[in-house]
């Protein structure tokens, strides 16, 4: 695809990208994060609640479900997310650099699936806990590994056919925005999944509550 038949907006984002990619990479992945945890607020139907007496802006936030979690995934984005996936991935590709054939295309995948999917998601899943009020080692290990597998098997998955589409059917200039695409895709699923989880236990938990109640007035 020729520089004039690239979209202006996708155009500055990649020129971007080319003279900071530090930079564009941590906005982008705290941007991206924010996004997905309002939308997964939305989509899993989580009730924000605030006061009458609140100010008129965080009754605001509340109804948008913009919420403190969204504030903290998008600094965690801008702060370590971006940066740690640009430093991961720039050290890959300079092994690989100057490799081009079939094997070593499939050599950089399994070697990105292995090594960088690895660090990349611990990393994360540290920083979910800590976000989520984990305050010890332990807490943030326990996290890691009940969860890492799962998160693990999704990236295995659809990690090969992402780049099979990118390769046989998008022009590079695009692929950047298609990998973020999937990866928020993959994100929005597995978080509205666990909010829906939550929000049907909490109500199970409400309804249980109130049974009880009713039952403790009755006697």
């Amino acid at each position: 695809m020729s520089q004039k038949n690239i979209p202006p907006l996708l155009a500055s984002y990649l020129a971007s990208l080319a003279a900071r990619p530090i930079y564009t990479k941590a906005v982008t992945s705290g941007s991206l994060l924010f996004v997905q945890e309002v939308l997964a607020n939305h989509l899993a139907g989580v009730q924000l609640r605030s006061g009458k007496a609140s100010p008129v802006y965080t009754r605001a936030l509340s109804a948008a479900k913009i919420d403190l979690r969204a504030f903290k995934l998008a600094i965690y984005g801008f702060l370590v997310g971006g940066p740690l996936s640009h430093v991961l991935v720039s050290a890959l590709q300079k092994a690989f650099e100057g490799k081009d054939t079939p094997l070593y295309k499939i050599l950089f995948l399994i070697a990105n699936n292995v090594l960088v999917a690895p660090v990349q998601t611990a990393v994360y899943l540290a920083s979910v806990a800590v976000i989520d009020g984990a305050k010890t080692p332990s807490a943030m290990l326990r996290v890691i590994t009940s969860r890492i597998l799962k998160v693990l098997r999704v990236t295995w998955v659809a990690s090969p056919f992402a780049v099979l589409i990118a390769q046989r059917f998008l022009p590079m200039e695009y692929w950047v925005v298609w990998y973020n695409l999937v990866s928020f895709t993959l994100g929005l699923v597995a978080n509205v999944t666990a909010k829906a989880a939550k929000q049907k236990a909490l109500a199970a938990q409400d309804k249980k509550k109130d049974e009880k109640d009713s039952a403790a007035r009755r006697n």
